[in-house]
């Protein structure tokens, strides 16, 4: 995979988790998180934590793959 892939997906979907990102490419998550910091770096990519930093109901046993999310950001 490379960097133009993950921005056609990420443009394709708008937001998208880390590890539905993950089962797409088949990419371990702490490796594409490098590879997302690039766009993030260039003001392309925005992350999220869907629901702060848990889905929002206080458990806090969430899976952070789940919940760390990325999203396209629109040309101005």
């Amino acid at each position: 995979m490379i960097l133009s892939e993950l921005r056609d997906y990420i443009q394709a979907q708008g937001r998208v988790s880390l590890k539905d990102l993950s089962l797409h490419f088949n990419v371990d998550p702490h490796a594409l998180r490098g590879m997302l910091q690039k766009w993030i770096s260039k003001g392309r990519v925005r992350k999220e934590m869907a629901g702060g930093a848990s889905c929002g109901t206080g458990c806090c046993q969430c899976d952070p793959l789940i919940t760390e999310v990325y999203e396209w950001v629109k040309s101005e």
